[in-house]
């Protein structure tokens, strides 16, 4: 970002700047020195021998003094020059206005005025207190000129203190109009530095602000960009900069791009709009919020910007939440139902058996149709007896017993059972990895073991005859979990199932977690309702990604950080290939 002083220079503080004011005070004492070399020669034949050799010193002396002084100040440009430096410039004119003076009549003399721009130079290269120095020494050489110099010549006292006290007056009012001036200059440098601190400090704000802002004119070029619009957008928008925007805006967020070109072209304000950002094969949803300055370039135009960030996590969030209050109520409708049911279900399975035993069985070779159905009733009955079953498990899923837990073990246990599971395609081969360094979490081992199981079991499932599930049980840090911030904050222990199957059908990627809900022939879409019961139970989150090929779902629990780390969960198979 570029930045342009907070104030213009003013006119009348850049001429009183004291090396500028210095280049105009040695121009006219060279002109003056000059002069009188000039005059000298002029009346060199008429003019007494001692003021011709004041002339001539006068001017050796100036011209002198202010190559000096000039090269002095060119070698010390990088520091102040000082108050010492400035009072002997003073000094020296005013040694050579008196000398003009004494030479062109005393206190006759028409340049006597030229002690008042002494005067009026040193208040203003001076402090206050100097240019009233300054001033009293004019004073006193003016008077010593006039009285002790040139004794005799008739001197009229009334017009010598009239001209003495012009230069108290003088001395007084450009000492006091300097003093007003700096203060003024010095007030306005600190707001400028203020000002420029605030700039620097905004700067670094939006540098480092994880929203994306973009500003673009009335005609879509672009005039600002943060890092993080670069970011998230994919784009190297510094290429941009001062050229059209929207077209090439358009293709990675349509939306973001109409929301731009109506507040540039239209004035209109957005206070919240929702869009989508596609970079790299991969998309994400953002929240936009537009403004409109009008008039603050220079030509008047009206400038829009737009700030923008990713809010997928906060929709994974609501997500989150929404399943959760979902399945809670869900839990109590079902933990009811069932109890509703199961009574009235034993009785009936108890009547059908005691009517298969008393009537005797038919003839051998004969269909005994009322005994076909004495059993299809009984299994049907035994099936929403299960069925029931796993309502009141899901109903009652909370944490019982808390205990420390090795996860890396109740992990591979969980995984070893899975895949000894009938459902097991003979081409699935089931991995498990457990990092070494895991720290123990406190839980209820039944109802974890019960999750990951389901868990794996799904992904053996969902391969089918031949593909690969991949276990990992590792650490993760907070902020490398999307979401974790509705579940809890420091250490973290993340337990990875991977398979490569052929994903999460499009139709139940929004209802994947709601109960009764399965993509498997004969399912009862209880298995992930029941995970997400579980690991919330334990202040964790579940986590579903859609991969090229295949899911991961990720199950994110807080660690107790008390308790000690762990050996390796798995020492007597380092590869964790469950055969």
């Amino acid at each position: 970002m570029r930045y342009t002083p907070a104030f213009p220079q003013d006119p009348i503080q850049e001429m009183l700047e004291p090396r500028r004011m210095l280049r105009w005070v040695w121009l006219a004492r060279v002109v003056l020195a000059c002069a009188i070399l000039v005059a000298a020669v002029f009346v060199w034949n008429q003019a007494a021998p001692a003021d011709t050799l004041v002339a001539t010193l006068a001017f050796a002396m100036a011209t002198l003094a202010t190559v000096v002084s000039a090269l002095y100040a060119e070698f010390e440009r990088r520091r102040p020059l000082g108050v010492a430096f400035y009072a002997g410039q003073c000094a020296l004119d005013l040694l050579l206005v008196t000398a003009v003076v004494h030479i062109t009549g005393g206190w006759s003399s028409q340049f006597a005025a030229l002690y008042i721009l002494v005067i009026a130079s040193a208040s203003l290269l001076l402090p206050f207190r100097g240019g009233l120095v300054v001033a009293a020494s004019a004073c006193v050489l003016y008077s010593l000129d006039v009285l002790w110099l040139r004794p005799g010549t008739g001197t009229p006292f009334a017009g010598v203190g009239v001209q003495l006290s012009v230069f108290a007056v003088v001395a007084v009012g450009s000492g006091y109009l300097a003093l007003r001036l700096r203060q003024a200059g010095t007030g306005r440098e600190a707001l400028a530095a203020q000002l420029v601190k605030v700039q620097l400090e905004a700067a670094e704000i939006l540098r480092t602000i994880r929203s994306g802002i973009l500003t673009v004119d009335a005609q879509g070029r672009l005039l600002y960009a943060n890092p993080a619009a670069t970011e998230l957008l994919g784009l190297e928008l510094r290429a941009f900069t001062g050229k059209p925007l929207l077209p090439t805006l358009i293709q990675v967020s349509p939306q973001l791009a109409d929301l731009l070109e109506r507040s540039a072209r239209d004035g209109i304000r957005t206070t919240r709009a929702e869009g989508i950002i596609r970079r790299n094969g991969e998309e994400f949803e953002i929240g936009v919020t537009t403004t409109v300055a009008d008039g603050t370039r220079p030509d008047g135009s009206v400038t829009a910007t737009a700030i923008f960030q990713d809010i997928s996590d906060s929709k994974r969030i609501q997500a989150l939440h929404i399943r959760a209050e979902r399945l809670q109520a869900v839990a109590e409708l079902s933990a009811s139902l069932a109890h509703e049911i199961r009574n009235p279900l034993a009785s009936i399975r108890s009547a059908t058996e005691q009517l298969a035993r008393r009537y005797a069985p038919a003839p051998a070779g004969e269909d005994d149709d009322e005994a076909i159905l004495h059993g299809l009733i009984v299994r049907e009955a035994d099936r929403l007896s299960r069925l029931l079953a796993d309502f009141l498990d899901f109903a009652r899923t909370r944490v019982m017993r808390l205990e420390s837990l090795d996860v890396g073990a109740l992990t591979h246990t969980a995984a070893m059972l899975a895949a000894a599971h009938p459902d097991r395609g003979p081409g699935v081969q089931v991995q498990v990895d457990v990092a070494s360094d895991l720290p123990r979490l406190m839980g209820d081992e039944d109802l974890l073991h019960r999750a990951v199981f389901n868990l794996v079991l799904n992904a053996i499932q969902a391969v089918g005859t031949e593909g690969h599930v991949f276990v990992e049980v590792d650490r993760r840090a907070p902020e490398g979990v999307d979401g974790s911030s509705v579940a809890v904050t420091g250490a973290l222990v993340a337990i990875t199932v991977t398979d490569d199957g052929p994903g999460i059908p499009e139709e139940l990627k929004d209802r994947l977690f709601e109960p009764f809900v399965s993509g498997k022939v004969g399912g009862t879409g209880l298995g992930l309702p029941v995970v997400h019961r579980a690991v919330e139970a334990h202040r964790g989150v579940v986590l579903v990604d859609r991969l090229p090929k295949g899911t991961r779902f990720s199950v994110v629990l807080p660690v107790t950080p008390a308790t000690p780390p762990v050996s390796p969960a798995i020492s007597s198979n380092p590869s964790g290939v469950i055969a």
